[in-house]
């Protein structure tokens, strides 16, 4: 029996040099269905512990994590910068497979990319 990869999401401040612990994140299911499948906030080593990591709910399909960059600088009480609400879109197509996607960002621009 094979069970999903899942998607694993990682923020790192890399302005401050620092997980971005707290930062809210979204991960919704846009195709072939829609649905929300985790809500939630970073844990203290900037991960998502959610049951997605491990692969519950995730089947091929489009998919987009949504990262609140902005509140979380304010909360911070540095600079807010550029950054808001920063959506980031993809394609699963081998949901055997892991997907980790480590977000690294600054208050003025960001980088996101699949992992290992």
């Amino acid at each position: 029996m094979s069970k999903a990869g899942g998607i694993s999401i990682h923020g790192v401040d890399v302005a401050r040099g620092m997980p971005a612990k707290g930062l809210h994140v979204e991960l919704h299911r846009l195709a072939p269905d829609t649905a929300l499948l985790a809500d939630g906030a970073l844990a203290a080593n900037g991960a998502l512990d959610h049951a997605t990591a491990r692969g519950d709910g995730i089947t091929a399909g489009e998919y987009e994590v949504r990262f609140h960059v902005g509140a979380w600088l304010k909360a911070q009480g540095g600079t807010t910068g550029i950054l808001d609400v920063v959506p980031f879109r993809f394609t699963v197509a081998a949901p055997e497979q892991h997907y980790h996607l480590p977000f690294k960002f600054t208050p003025w621009g960001f980088s996101l990319f699949r992992g290992s």
